[in-house]
């Protein structure tokens, strides 16, 4: 079952590519015990680090959201994790295996629209009117407990989510656009089921997921996912997307997020 937030509201080119000493044998067998138990703890420390999903979220987060955007912040997190979860469930445990096996490019649509629908019921608020800057780009914890964001933070959102369900991040690129109707600069998140694809366009301007090629209102300039960059001509920089503050800035504040 979908959970909303409902109640609670008040063509250029789209084709881019342990040394130690023992005094005694009883001494160095307790030295090696204690060196296996490090290196056991070592390992689960990793393993749950590597483990953590977009909304395993700590009572630490929790306490963070209320006091920095009201009571109703944890509510909205919780309905966020139940979707993404029914999201995970519908995926299945081997989502990223069964795209890379699969031609059926509509295997993964479901997913898409889910990711989109959600995030797009969030309301569109500037970046000044909401953060009190000219250009902010949230975290999906940030967008969702103050329950507003606009193009860019919707289009991280659904890429964060889309990878924390198993789809492949060289299938996801955000892209950075202009919009024609509107006359203003954009963002939008791209998936190209191959590397060589029209693309389908996850958009908050819109509710349908459509191609690239149909979407003749939207002139890319940019497109960058977890390690590289893409300018719209097709050249591709590799590990360019560490050049982009703004993104730089979201790893970093998700990661003190998860840390709370």
């Amino acid at each position: 079952m979908k959970i909303s937030f409902s109640h609670l509201q008040k063509n250029l080119h789209w084709n881019y590519h342990c040394k130690f000493k023992a005094s005694s044998k009883s001494s160095l067998k307790t030295a090696a015990i204690a060196l296996q138990i490090s290196l056991i703890m070592l390992l689960l420390a990793i393993s749950s680090e590597s483990n953590a999903g977009l909304v395993d979220f700590s009572n630490g987060l929790y306490e963070f959201v209320t006091k920095k955007f009201g009571p109703e912040a944890p509510h909205r997190l919780q309905i966020m994790q139940t979707n993404v979860r029914q999201m995970k469930a519908t995926a299945g445990p081997d989502l990223t295996g069964k795209l890379l096996r699969s031609r059926n490019v509509q295997l993964e649509m479901p997913l898409l629209k889910r990711a989109n629908d959600f995030y797009n019921q969030i309301p569109y608020v500037s970046d000044l009117e909401h953060w009190g800057v000219e250009d902010y780009w949230a975290t999906p914890v940030e967008l969702v407990a103050s329950f507003g964001g606009d193009c860019e933070d919707y289009a991280i959102a659904k890429y964060m989510t889309l990878k924390d369900l198993g789809i492949p991040i060289e299938r996801l690129r955000i892209t950075y656009v202009r919009a024609i109707k509107i006359g203003e600069t954009h963002m939008v998140l791209a998936y190209y089921p191959t590397p060589d694809s029209d693309p389908w366009i996850l958009d908050n301007l819109i509710p349908e997921i459509k191609h690239g090629s149909e979407r003749t209102d939207l002139i890319p300039v940019y497109s960058f996912n977890d390690d590289d960059l893409w300018l719209a001509n097709g050249t591709a920089r590799k590990g360019g997307a560490s050049t982009v503050r703004l993104w730089r800035d979201v790893i970093e504040k998700m990661d003190r997020e998860s840390k709370l």
